[in-house]
């Protein structure tokens, strides 16, 4: 792990995974039938519930991590979550009612609950918490006094020593000696406390920053040793602590899956993904939780973020669909500060608002999460590549994946070993036949993905298409419109389905593929309609692009494609 200012590193935390079904012993198990996790971070805990029940369920996404629930520093800024002054649930997010209530409500919707855990270290400071507990840098009344907290009192200045890693002081934290027993009981008892509220799992933040005796020793205390527990654990070339130390007590999040990704995506051709993960030197994939991003690499640079629009959606339908550890779907909100906290202090009115990015709920992203769990223990199969960008393959009988990450449009006839039918392609909600060879003819058009798999034979209430609208008969609309932060594009027109060209009404496009935005629409075959773009800043006003209406006509069967649309000045 590099050194990194403040603002950046009060991370080196949170972050990303995804989980696995525990054993009975402190080894993680190799992955359960849904090994998804959408991170939803900085979300209160009311509206993570909220999205359990209208998204994450429904999705067939197996976890939910929620950010560090307990007492903290006050401030406006994210890292302050990562700055604990207390074990109460008494964070921004919600108390432990909230807390409580959104486990069970989670459960209800088949969605497994894991916590961001804060454990390494306390506050760099002195004031009153989220909670109201007063404390000061090396004083917490009634849980740590100086004598927890006195290993090392310097700053962390050499990663290539492990005693300075894992005893001194991340930008400048207060670090408790993990190796106490009295510490170890402390932290064991919060855990556990989360246990008792419904939790599942665990992601240990900054795991790196203690020895992986002591995080063992902790485990082992807890009512549930077998709790899945998910490490942070940075890899740095040369450094003193590797990532592989941890892997005896759980998965561990592998940072170079999702650097290589953005290296790959950006400079370098998806050919080369042929043999992604163990093959370029990568744990072992039963071990290893991965991610496109996660809230710290985001804004560090690291890796893609939402601001990189095709790349980073593309990533993402890659790592769903690939066989190599489980993944982690980051969901943030959008920022220009990277210091910034959440918009609404966490509270989620509304997806694509405000700010909130939701990209556990774009179609390109979620529709990929049913497709993984189809494809579960299937190895890959029919590779195909054009050694360049666009790549293909198969995930036994059960799935196939085409990605077209070139700038002009890929014409095929891909071959898979699905059996023969119909199916729906989940990215785009229209239907495709598989002959009797397992051959299928498609158009991708420039950075697009085509996806199918046998749990979505139709694109009508068949576990397919996820967005609203998204039947075998309507419109797909694709616009190319640049924006400023907080601003989305709507389309309008002449039709019901349309909001009968009511600005209020009008239909929001997924920015997915930014700076192309998208969306399906139903309408029955062979209707004639008008329609134009919008576009809303944050107060909801409304801007018309220039020029006539626009014209389509929805065809017999399928939909009428309209995704060369270019914005109008």
């Amino acid at each position: 792990m590099a050194r990194r200012p403040l603002s950046a590193v009060l991370a080196l935390t949170a972050g990303a995974a995804a989980l696995v079904t525990p054993t009975a012993t402190a080894q993680a198990s190799a992955p359960g039938g849904k090994d998804v996790t959408a991170v939803l971070f900085e979300w209160k805990f009311d509206s993570v519930a909220k999205a359990c029940t209208d998204s994450l369920g429904p999705a067939g996404y197996g976890y939910v991590q929620v950010s560090p629930p307990q007492e903290h520093i006050q401030g406006g800024q994210w890292w302050t979550s990562y700055q604990p002054v207390s074990y109460k649930i008494a964070g921004r997010l919600g108390d432990r009612a909230s807390f409580a209530h959104m486990v069970s409500t989670c459960h209800s919707a088949g969605v497994k609950v894991v916590a961001d855990s804060v454990i390494n270290h306390m506050s760099s400071g002195s004031g009153t918490g989220t909670g109201g507990s007063s404390y000061t840098k090396y004083d917490y009344p009634g849980l740590y006094s100086a004598a927890d907290m006195d290993d090392c009192t310097a700053q962390i200045s050499n990663y290539q020593d492990r005693a300075n890693v894992q005893n001194c002081e991340l930008v400048g934290l207060a670090d408790l000696d993990t190796g106490e027993d009295y510490v170890r009981g402390r932290i064991a008892g919060y855990l556990d406390d989360l246990l008792s509220l419904g939790v599942d799992g665990f992601r240990i933040d900054a795991a790196k920053h203690m020895p992986a005796a002591d995080l063992a020793d902790i485990k082992s205390r807890l009512s549930n040793p077998g709790a899945y527990w998910k490490q942070e654990a940075i890899y740095g070339a040369g450094e003193a602590v590797q990532p592989d130390e941890y892997t005896g007590t759980g998965d561990v999040q592998e940072f170079r899956y999702a650097r290589s990704l953005k290296q790959v995506f950006k400079n370098e051709n998806l050919a080369y993904l042929k043999n992604f993960g163990e093959g370029w030197g990568f744990m072992a994939s039963s071990k290893a939780a991965v991610f496109v991003d996660n809230h710290d690499t985001e804004r560090g640079g690291d890796t893609l973020n939402y601001k990189d629009g095709a790349d980073y959606t593309l990533a993402s339908v890659f790592m769903l669909a690939w066989p190599y550890g489980s993944p982690d779907v980051h969901s943030g909100y959008e920022w220009t500060d990277k210091d910034a906290g959440p918009p609404n202090g966490g509270a989620v009115n509304a997806c694509y608002s405000d700010g909130w990015k939701c990209q556990h709920a774009w179609r390109e992203i979620s529709s990929m999460v049913g497709f993984r769990n189809t494809a579960r223990g299937e190895a890959v199969t029919d590779w195909w590549d054009n050694g360049g960008d666009q790549i293909a393959f198969g995930r036994g009988s059960k799935a196939y994946v085409a990605i077209n990450h070139e700038g002009s449009s890929l014409t095929r006839t891909f071959q898979t070993s699905l059996p023969a039918g119909d199916y729906c392609d989940v990215q785009s909600g229209n239907g495709v036949t598989v002959d009797g060879s397992g051959r299928f003819t498609a158009t991708l058009g420039a950075n697009t993905a085509v996806a199918l798999h046998t749990g979505a034979r139709t694109c009508s209430g068949g576990g397919g298409a996820t967005d609203p609208g998204a039947g075998s008969s309507g419109a797909s609309f694709g616009v190319d419109a640049t924006t400023r932060l907080g601003e989305n594009i709507y389309v309008t027109g002449n039709q019901p389905a349309l909001g009968n060209w009511n600005t209020g009404s009008a239909l929001k496009l997924d920015p997915a593929a930014y700076p192309v935005w998208k969306l399906d629409a139903a309408m029955p075959a062979g209707t004639s309609f008008a329609y134009k773009y919008l576009r809303k800043d944050v107060s909801g006003n409304a801007t018309w692009e220039s020029g006539a209406n626009r014209t389509a006509t929805v065809p017999p069967s399928g939909k009428a494609t309209l995704t060369s649309d270019v914005w109008r000045s």
